[in-house]
């Protein structure tokens, strides 16, 4: 049985990419669904390759369920990266969802932990973001030169503004 939080992705995107409609909040999700706000990552991968991944540093929703339906759709379809997921490819879609817990400044990079925390990297209004857990990303600074270039960041400059954060991730 697939995790709430990722079904209600699928049926979103699903949705979406069949009928180009976005679904409401479906009855009787979890509190934890609908009574809260969050900033949500939604990742698609494909044959074990990223196929699209869209999400919110902070909430901008309602609701973590309408923050979820908001950006599977947009994984789908937006990510600027990739076309737009087929039809025909929905069913071969793994699909995870992250939650974020609140952003943390960090004071040096010996407060970080690829594999625990998340990444943002801010320098004036650029600004990068690098979920935790990521394959081949195993070292802080791998983790801090990656966010700096989804920024477009100078990656030899250290005056950068550095925040942690964790996430609960739904596969």
């Amino acid at each position: 049985m697939e995790d709430i939080y990722v079904a209600l992705a699928r049926k979103s995107l699903t949705s979406f990419i069949k009928t180009g409609r976005r679904i409401s909040v479906p009855e009787g999700l979890p509190e934890d669904m609908t009574g809260r706000r969050a900033g949500v990552f939604v990742s698609l991968h494909k044959d074990g390759a990223l196929r699209g991944c869209i999400g919110t540093l902070a909430a901008t929703r309602e609701s973590v369920a309408a923050e979820i339906i908001e950006n599977a759709i947009s994984a789908a379809t937006r990510d600027p990266r990739f076309p737009e997921v087929r039809e025909d490819e929905t069913d071969a879609l793994e699909i995870s969802v992250d939650v974020l817990g609140p952003m943390e400044p960090v004071k040096s990079k010996k407060d970080l932990d690829p594999v625990r925390y998340g990444v943002v990297v801010t320098k004036g209004f650029k600004r990068g973001l690098l979920l935790p857990n990521l394959d081949g990303v195993d070292t802080v600074d791998y983790q801090i030169s990656i966010a700096k270039q989804k920024a477009g960041i100078d990656p030899l400059d250290t005056d950068v503004v550095l925040e942690r954060f964790e996430v609960v991730r739904h596969i």
